[in-house]
């Protein structure tokens, strides 16, 4: 059986180690690296890390607008297909990889397998809900990680080849974290305090595309600096709208502003940090699994568990509602949030019996 797989953004890197390992057991897996996140920190530094091989196919796409980036991987992703001619395309999550490739391999009549489908923040105005959903309804497989996701997509009638998996980001969760442990410096080299920083990362468009969004963020930041320090990694995505928009001029030294930072660095920040603020639907699930309180800027979530467990509070991008969040008490109940560690398993052997 051959599978190419594609990817192109830092969450796809993570979610695609450990299934790769298990793939290349008993397969040939093709895989295709789109050059949507292209920083060295974004990308380079994972496949390091999480000992992901080589791409066997560097498209080299970069950025652009959402249609230019998404139509450039869609005819360079489309060549390599029709070379390789394999018996599924695997795509992760909801970018614009995600989107290009399935779009794909459907239009070559490939089949195509989801990992992390069903997935619903209800939210049309953010380019990764448009991915997603068109995404799922061009699977012939569709990994649910959820039975929210599963129950998603029954509304919306795809009901064959839906399989509940399991979060295969809990995999690399579990597989990573001594490691973190062992080998990141991050917080001699920030000079931290177990426990004694807060934690933030913007990158979704709705935030980064709009100045006054960002300042409020910003604003924010600020404010529970004064509390806390606040560590920052900053998305390439990001600094350009600070930039331009002097968001940053006379920023407290408490909010400390970083390059972004690698997987297990990433990893060992969440875990330590008193409170996470972030957009990241993974970093939110990561924060609950860790036990770390979690404050997303956003007004909806696709992952609604972390908030019914109590680990993760809707505060949009008020700042008011922001310091409400991170300074009320919470009681939230453990919580495993949908992985047990054999998620990557439990996805091949689908694709070898489907």
């Amino acid at each position: 059986m051959k599978i190419a797989t594609v990817v192109g953004a830092r969450p796809q890197f993570i979610k695609c180690a450990p299934v790769s390992r298990e793939l290349r057991r008993t397969a040939i897996e093709i895989l295709i690296h789109t050059g949507q996140h292209y920083d060295g920190n974004m990308s380079q530094v994972f496949f390091d890390e999480l000992s992901i091989p080589a791409p066997d196919y560097h498209l080299g796409v970069g950025s652009g607008s959402h249609g230019a980036q998404t139509g450039e991987m869609l005819k360079r992703i489309e060549r390599v297909l029709l070379q390789e001619q394999p018996d599924y395309v695997l795509v992760y999550g909801d970018t614009n990889s995600t989107l290009a490739g399935a779009l794909a391999a459907a239009k070559l009549r490939l089949p195509v397998a989801h990992v992390e489908a069903g997935l619903r923040s209800f939210n049309r105005k953010m380019p990764e809900e448009i991915n997603r959903v068109v995404s799922d309804h061009l699977s012939s497989l569709l990994f649910c990680p959820t039975e929210t996701a599963v129950e998603n997509l029954t509304r919306e009638g795809i009901t064959v080849g839906v399989k509940l998996v399991g979060d295969v980001m809990y995999d690399a969760l579990l597989y990573n974290l001594q490691l973190a442990a062992e080998r990141s410096t991050i917080l001699t080299r920030l000079q931290l305090q177990p426990k004694a920083y807060f934690l933030a990362t913007v990158h979704r468009a709705e935030n980064t595309n709009d100045a006054g969004r960002m300042q409020a963020i910003v604003a924010a930041l600020r404010q529970i600096s004064t509390i806390l320090p606040v560590v920052w990694p900053v998305h390439p995505r990001t600094r350009p709208l600070l930039l331009a928009h002097h968001l940053l001029g006379d920023s407290p030294e408490a909010l400390r502003l970083i390059d972004p930072a690698s997987y297990l660095d990433m990893l060992l920040l969440e875990k330590e940090a008193q409170t996470i603020l972030t957009d990241s639907g993974g970093v939110q699930k990561e924060a609950c699994w860790l036990g770390v309180p979690c404050v997303t800027l956003r007004e909806e979530t696709e992952w609604t568990e972390t908030v019914q467990a109590g680990w993760n509070t809707l505060a949009g991008v008020d700042p008011g509602r922001i310091l409400a969040a991170v300074t009320r008490e919470t009681n939230p109940r453990p919580h495993n949030l949908h992985g047990d560690g054999r998620t990557a398993g439990r996805i091949v052997r689908a694709l070898h019996e489907n």
